[in-house]
């Protein structure tokens, strides 16, 4: 395993959709586990395959609770809303109040080719539709409330981390 770079606005490859995985390889899985050092180190809960420079449609999550990957994800159904501030470690410091659904059923494959099936609600839920926003080119700035966009000053971080 090891931490890769982060791509950061205004990368041409964020505005990228990802491929299809066609075949799970263990360039795959070198990825995968790549991803998630990434996302660990940089105290991320989610991160999109292409914020790490590859076109493809894969991410991997953690959201305090459950750490996973799904490959080829697709959300096939929605309910509810929620109204939640946002970041992403592609924009560095700017956070904004984007609308989601409050849960989502989602489906595609894990690392052994195996199809799964996942409800999530609340924060995973966020989390799932981001991510997957990324892989086809979308960041949460496209989505946030203009009037809500702003850049976290030192103080607020500190505050957060308390």
């Amino acid at each position: 395993m090891s931490e890769r770079s982060i791509f950061v606005l205004p990368d041409p490859i964020l505005r990228k959709q990802a491929k299809e995985v066609s075949r799970l390889t263990p360039a795959t899985k070198s990825l995968v586990e790549d991803m998630i050092e990434t996302m660990h180190v940089a105290n991320g809960v989610g991160l999109a395959a292409n914020q790490v420079g590859t076109l493809q449609k894969i991410f991997v999550y953690d959201d305090g609770e459950i750490e996973g990957v799904i490959v080829n994800p697709k959300i096939v159904s929605t309910r509810g809303e929620q109204i939640g501030q946002e970041g992403c470690l592609s924009v560095p410091g700017l956070q904004g109040e984007v609308r989601r659904a409050m849960e989502v059923e989602i489906r595609g494959l894990d690392l052994s080719g195996r199809p799964v099936k996942l409800k999530a609600e609340g924060l995973l839920a966020r989390i799932f539709q981001h991510e997957l926003d990324h892989l086809y080119g979308r960041l949460f700035v496209d989505k946030a409330e203009p009037d809500s966009l702003h850049y976290v000053t030192k103080d607020e971080e500190e505050e957060e981390e308390l």
